[in-house]
């Protein structure tokens, strides 16, 4: 049964609600975050005061972002807004201005960056921004044997005689062709040599 999308969207609220508890476990776990925060106030400079850093309920809060300490909790967040049907894969950019529109970190854009890059369905749906490579071109057409050729090899093959490749070499004027036997270990100066 497919749900609704306000039901998505309230499953998302409560485990974003769930992730606030422990954010705020987790930065009262790391003293040193605290302890910062109130030094910097106590020492009067006026930009860290009231507008870059304070606390709302107990939760460090950097221009009005949760600032969230654990590698954890970063990649459930980015988890929780790409992965979900109302997320949804919304590539690199929109995905790193989503998730920074709530929280904060040192490096969200390359962290949300990565986990996109890695992602799999974004990649095979991702529409490419590049031109049309062109119109393919036949190959000219030769005029005498052995001025146009191509070569390629056949791999995999079992054993036979301590060989399991073959280098086939393709004459395209008179389309004969030579098989060589030889090996996949085979290194470009000895592949010269066959050829």
């Amino acid at each position: 049964m497919i749900k609704p999308e306000w039901i998505r969207g309230a499953e998302m609220i409560i485990k974003e609600e769930n992730l606030k508890k422990r954010i705020k476990r987790a930065q009262e776990g790391d003293e040193r975050i605290v302890k910062a925060v109130e030094e910097l106030k106590r020492a009067g400079i006026k930009m860290l005061k009231d507008e870059e850093w304070k606390t709302e309920d107990g939760i460090v809060m950097k221009e009005g972002k949760i600032y969230v300490p654990e590698e954890e909790l970063r990649g459930e967040i980015i988890r929780l807004y790409h992965d979900t049907p109302v997320g949804g894969h919304r590539g690199r950019w929109k995905m790193t201005e989503l998730v920074a529109r709530n929280y904060w970190w040192p490096g969200i854009t390359k962290e949300v960056g990565r986990y996109v890059d890695r992602c799999n369905a974004c990649q095979r749906y991702k529409n490419w921004s590049e031109a049309p490579a062109g119109k393919l071109m036949p190959n000219a057409v030769p005029e005498k044997p052995w001025s146009h050729i191509s070569a390629d090899f056949i791999t995999k093959l079992p054993l036979a005689q301590e060989y399991d490749a073959i280098l086939v070499v393709y004459d395209c004027f008179s389309k004969m062709a030579h098989f060589i036997a030889t090996t996949e270990k085979m290194l470009a100066e000895g592949l010269a040599k066959l050829f």
